[in-house]
């Protein structure tokens, strides 16, 4: 008998003081038939002293045209889903951005490109990856989450498949940029140069070649459906074939109406060794940790002793959104239902 009332008594304990943290952590409820996206652009070595106002207003121009387009979507009782694919592609289309247009070489001279995208309500997902002519690998990855029993599809299977469903091919000269030919060229010249996930300067040429590709786009629709998407051309001179944690779910990408919705950039082979996003939606799920502390965990604490370096933004269940980086900078912004709009690109401010 005694030891039934230790453990009722234990038991009430227990549950009085995680309702007293979960009070003490203050996490905002989310109001009905609100909404919010956010972004980002990528991660690493993102300095202001690296961007001209030129640059710098080129950036945030672009970061809220994305924004802009999964916002109107939403807006407008559109699904999470759709936002964030009118978002990336968005970001896509750019030169500025490390994804479909502006995607970099591998070290045989062309683009693979991977993207992913997840369901937050039903956990179904789609996947593409090494990829060479799909003009928004976003829109392949939704082809095959829709239209597939599979998760991720690769290479020329990927293309066949998203040519077959009307997804727009363009040739290889689509992707040409000079910036992105001068950063391999640099890189396998070498010169001696060692990389240290810095950016630097040439000719007065930005070559960002240490800021890791990527971009994503996150969003809760005014149903409470959280979506996730990521896109990459990956890494400047990376071995042909080399796939990264962008088009495996739980690593690049992830989202789960029960958490959040995540999406990731960084140095991938470090954010697939620790299952980087499934983590952060495990940590808030089962150990109740706010988004900031999970984001917190799991980039400092997981990814960074082992090397790794890169950021993520989260949605959490309640609209709440988040963001956490161990780099320099992130390319990043969001905005809200109830007129919440940021947009920043270099160190933290809070």
């Amino acid at each position: 008998m005694n030891k039934l009332i230790y453990l009722l008594l234990s038991t009430f304990i227990l549950i009085s003081c995680n309702v007293e943290s979960s009070k003490n952590k203050k996490i905002k409820v989310r109001e009905p038939n609100s909404f919010a996206i956010v972004i980002h652009g990528g991660a690493g070595g993102i300095k202001r002293e690296y961007f001209n106002s030129e640059q710098q207003e080129a950036y945030a121009h672009k970061l809220e045209e994305a924004l802009n387009a999964g916002y109107a979507i939403l807006e407008k009782g559109g699904v999470s889903l759709d936002a964030i694919q009118a978002a990336i592609n968005i970001m896509e289309d750019s030169p500025l951005f490390n994804a479909g247009k502006g995607a970099v070489y591998n070290s045989e001279g062309n683009q693979e490109m991977d993207a992913a995208i997840m369901d937050g309500k039903t956990l179904n997902s789609g996947a593409v990856a090494g990829v060479n002519h799909i003009k928004n690998p976003i829109l392949a990855a939704r082809v095959v989450m829709d239209s597939s029993k599979h998760v991720m599809l690769s290479g020329k299977g990927a293309e066949i498949m998203a040519k077959s469903y009307g997804i727009e091919m363009v040739d290889s000269s689509y992707f040409f940029t000079k910036k992105r030919l001068n950063q391999l060229r640099k890189i396998q010249g070498k010169e001696k140069l060692k990389l240290n996930h810095t950016a630097f300067l040439i000719k007065n040429e930005l070559i960002d070649d240490h800021k890791y590709g990527t971009v994503g786009a996150v969003a809760i629709d005014k149903n409470g459906n959280i979506a996730a998407g990521t896109s990459t051309g990956g890494m400047t001179n990376k071995k042909y074939g080399r796939i990264g944690d962008v088009p495996i779910i739980g690593a690049g990408t992830y989202a789960n109406n029960l958490t959040c919705g995540i999406s990731a950039t960084g140095t991938g082979e470090y954010f697939i060794r620790t299952v980087a996003t499934h983590e952060v939606s495990s940590l808030i799920l089962y150990k109740g940790l706010t988004p900031t502390e999970a984001l917190h965990e799991v980039l400092f604490n997981q990814i960074e002793p082992l090397g790794g370096e890169g950021g993520m933004i989260l949605i959490d269940k309640n609209g709440n959104v988040s963001w956490d980086f161990n780099s320099t900078g992130m390319f990043r912004g969001y905005k809200k239902s109830n007129g919440e709009l940021k947009i920043e690109m270099f160190e933290k401010t809070e």
